[in-house]
């Protein structure tokens, strides 16, 4: 039986409706009718003056609900941090994982796909954030596990992996430009992340077909004046999309502002959340707003997609209805989704965030 969302303002992702409701069956989208056509043999949900938007997409976040799941990659991590998600408004994530040992990151392959063939949903896939990066902008990751990728190391990735692991990301001045090719190739989306690439270096890299940055300003060369670094890079090139933490500690609001105002469509957002972790390779403590390792270095963040969107309309003066994309559509383009999610529209997948008067969210998948 076909499900019919009643009573809401609708944000397709392109347009803003009204009197309208949205029809689902077998997780679709089948259509976007007038209210005056809804059937009532449909199953009808009142959703009692919310708004109605496409559910998020997290691509960046290593654990929730109390679990972390890049440390102890298992599928009831993984069931955790959807959960914690959902409840974000988010409905669609990419688990990562650090800079680590090759055990951890075989666990974590294996853990995702067990979830999807135990039928759990709201996994993209896996994010792998190293261990090919940059010793000098390492941030909190482990300089014990960073490591100059090998023809082998490709290679093993893609034999363990190459069903799963979705994103990589890389410092791509030290990495063989083949070698980033071979994972592109495999269908991996390669991010330029903890880099200390020049302008240069990091444009060429663009230019050989890497498009996409993980977490601007974070653990990247910086824009300065006589080195405009991998954020001079980034702004510069057309064809490259950033994601950015905000919560106004990884990044300062005016930062956002500023950048937005240059990339427009091109900056999207991540919650590059964790949770508190005690023991083991990553220690993660939470201080207030904000997730340090051991040594007092910013490790993670405490936010939910959802938190972010409003950040950037209540911080950062961005509409409603573009933060919303900023936190679906282009993350779904990101990796090449944008054709089944992020747009409430026929054909789509049927994952709806419903935002209440209250503020309060609802997740429908």
């Amino acid at each position: 039986m076909p499900t019919t969302y009643i009573n809401a303002r609708i944000f397709t992702g392109d347009e803003m409706l009204e009197d309208h409701a949205v029809v689902t069956a077998a997780g679709k989208i089948t259509g976007v009718i007038p209210t005056t056509e809804v059937s009532q043999h449909d199953e009808i949900i009142d959703l009692h003056g919310s708004l109605l938007a496409p559910a998020l997409i997290d691509l960046q976040i290593y654990g929730g609900n109390g679990a972390v799941f890049s440390l102890y990659p298992d599928v009831s991590s993984l069931a955790a941090t959807v959960a914690y998600s959902r409840v974000g408004g988010a409905a669609w994530i990419m688990p990562t994982v650090a800079t680590i040992s090759p055990e951890i990151m075989l666990r974590a392959m294996q853990a995702v796909r067990a979830y999807w063939e135990q039928g759990g949903e709201g996994v993209l896939g896996l994010h792998l954030e190293g261990p090919f990066i940059n010793p000098a902008k390492k941030g909190a990751h482990l300089p014990q596990y960073i490591r100059t990728p090998a023809q082998e190391d490709i290679d093993w990735i893609l034999e363990n992996g190459r069903d799963v692991v979705k994103i990589i990301t890389l410092a791509p001045e030290c990495c063989d430009p083949t070698l980033v090719k071979q994972l592109q190739d495999a269908g991996i989306v390669v991010f330029a992340g903890h880099s200390n690439a020049s302008y240069g270096q990091a444009y060429t890299s663009f230019e050989k077909g890497i498009h996409h940055a993980t977490h601007l300003f974070n653990a990247m060369s910086p824009l300065e004046s006589r080195a405009p670094g991998l954020v001079g890079a980034i702004y510069d090139h057309p064809a490259v999309n950033a994601s950015v933490v905000a919560d106004g500690v990884h990044v300062d609001f005016a930062s956002i502002r500023i950048s937005k105002k240059i990339m427009k469509e091109r900056l999207f957002l991540i919650t590059d959340a964790v949770e508190e972790n005690k023991e083991g390779n990553y220690i993660y403590i939470r201080e207030k707003d904000r997730y340090v390792s051991g040594t007092g270095v910013l490790s993670g963040s405490c936010l939910t997609m959802m938190q972010a969107v409003r950040n950037c309309v209540e911080e950062v003066d961005i509409p409603l209805e573009e933060a919303l994309r900023m936190g679906s559509l282009y993350p779904a383009r990101a990796v090449g989704r944008e054709k089944q999610l992020g747009r409430i529209a026929p054909g789509y997948d049927a994952a709806l965030l419903a935002i209440r008067p209250n503020r309060e969210l609802a997740v429908y998948s």
